[in-house]
């Protein structure tokens, strides 16, 4: 997902709910990780049952967050959950451009 249409459909995704960057400032997908793994750090420390809320919501599935919270788990879990949040959004993307509805008109009623 290296376009600048999908950097920005892929930051406006993870905005809604974390709010990472002011809307107008376009980062790289390395530079959306660091800084949603900054703001999941701080949520596992102070907000821990909102940020479970949220991987529920975004539907990220609950083995993989399990993995990345497990004390053996290659990558810091901030890091980890920032990475499965990321591949769960741009595969919403790829989705959602797959199966657009088709436009209806008046005569399709």
């Amino acid at each position: 997902m290296q376009d600048n249409n999908s950097l920005q459909q892929l930051q406006a995704l993870v905005a809604q709910d974390f709010e990472p960057v002011p809307a107008a400032q376009i980062l790289t997908e390395e530079q959306l990780l660091t800084v949603l793994s900054e703001q999941i750090a701080w949520m596992l420390e102070h907000k821990l049952e909102y940020l479970m809320s949220l991987m529920y919501r975004l539907d990220v599935p609950e083995h993989k967050v399990d993995e990345a919270l497990s004390p053996a788990a290659e990558m810091p879990a901030h890091r980890a959950l920032a990475q499965l949040i990321l591949d769960r959004q741009k595969q919403r993307i790829l989705t959602k451009r797959q199966y657009t509805p088709p436009v209806l008109s008046d005569e399709d009623w």
